[in-house]
């Protein structure tokens, strides 16, 4: 780990074009840190670098080669799930809400199960920190609402024309695959090139996401950070799910 950069609250990040693996016996670990800070970590998604680490660790800042990233329009809608939103759309007591409480849908991604990563990576710090760039309107979650209660959804980072996918959670059949699909929608409608899912799974993969180079990645993000077409409000509901019926 010594050569790893070790950053305080006002250090800059490594730029992981100049610097890819600091350690090479940890691939795309850029940075650690002791504390997560909202300005950091806003400086931190514009190169690249994401944060993911457990209760006991320090901060782990990371780049990953490849970078597994969904493009909107091959987002992958079997039949099962268009039958899924077709259902969802039709129901009177079903809402998909933005932004409504995002705190309930951090919490609900940091509490929930799943098969292919721990949910506990989402610590109450990293709560605090996505809660605070969500108050100055970077990050946001999408909510799928039956009866009045939470079902399933996701959150997100957005910053110009790009889009992070950060976590998802079900609590209902094909409830995060249907929030997914809202947002990928969304960024087909507001011409986002790709939603960055970080790391490789095979559920991601079964819904069109796929790898690529962190060099591609890292320069797509440039050009993407630099939209200045991306000026619509985050305010849509669920007949945006019509996009795939």
């Amino acid at each position: 780990m010594s050569q790893i950069t070790w950053l305080g609250p006002h250090n800059s990040f490594p730029n992981p074009l100049l610097t890819p693996d600091p350690d090479p016996s940890v691939p795309g670990l850029i940075a650690v840190s002791e504390r997560i800070y909202p300005d950091q970590l806003l400086q931190a998604y514009q190169l690249g670098i994401f944060p993911w680490y457990s209760d006991e660790q320090p901060v782990l800042w990371w780049s990953p080669d490849p970078r597994m990233v969904l493009k909107p329009g091959h987002f992958k809608c079997s039949e099962s799930l268009r039958k899924s939103i077709r259902l969802f759309c039709q129901n009177t007591h079903s809402q998909l809400l933005v932004d409504a409480d995002f705190g309930a849908v951090i919490r609900a991604c940091a509490t929930s199960s799943r098969k292919d990563q721990d949910g506990t990576w989402i610590t109450h710090e990293i709560m605090d920190a996505y809660t605070t760039i969500h108050e100055q309107g970077h990050a946001h979650s999408i909510a799928l609402v039956e009866q009045g209660e939470l079902v399933g959804g996701l959150y997100c980072v957005a910053l110009g024309g790009m889009v992070f996918g950060e976590s998802m959670f079900s609590r209902k059949a094909n409830a995060s695959k249907i929030a997914l699909a809202a947002l990928s929608a969304w960024c087909i409608q507001n011409e986002v090139a790709m939603i960055d899912c970080q790391q490789e799974t095979t559920h991601l993969s079964s819904l069109g996401a796929a790898p690529i180079s962190r060099a591609v990645f890292l320069g797509q993000l440039q050009i993407s950070l630099n939209q200045t077409n991306i000026d619509k409000p985050w305010t849509f509901d669920k007949n945006i799910l019509t996009h795939w019926l």
